[in-house]
């Protein structure tokens, strides 16, 4: 069982910074609104995920949060990586960029599964 919480944490904690604080700390960058703005998206929409995406980071994160709200944020990000692999082809066919969101499901789906086989849910 150590190894699951080894591979949940580290994956958790990569998802945290990578889709939790880099959200949070660049949506009201230049580029940010730029890319949002070429897939199609309202101004406000990169704000806002970025909100729910630290939400939902920390839902992971924190030890206290219950199971259910936890299985809620997976499936959001979840979500979320689906629907940027899906705009990205959408807007630019199949690029190099397909790629960041299949990366990012992978690591998602690689934490969801230590999470739900660790022994102290």
């Amino acid at each position: 069982m150590k190894t699951y919480h080894i591979i949940f944490w580290s994956t958790a904690g990569l998802l945290f910074l990578t889709q939790g604080i880099m959200p949070i700390l660049t949506f009201n960058q230049e580029g940010s609104r730029e890319a949002m703005a070429h897939l199609g998206y309202p101004a406000y929409f990169g704000t806002m995920l970025a909100v729910f995406k630290l939400l939902g980071g920390l839902a992971i994160i924190i030890p206290k949060v219950p199971h259910r709200i936890k299985e809620w944020a997976f499936a959001g990000f979840g979500i979320d990586f689906i629907c940027a692999l899906i705009s990205f082809v959408a807007v630019d066919g199949l690029t190099g960029v397909v790629i960041l969101p299949v990366i990012a499901f992978a690591i998602l789906s690689l934490c969801y599964f230590a999470y739900i086989k660790r022994s102290d849910n």
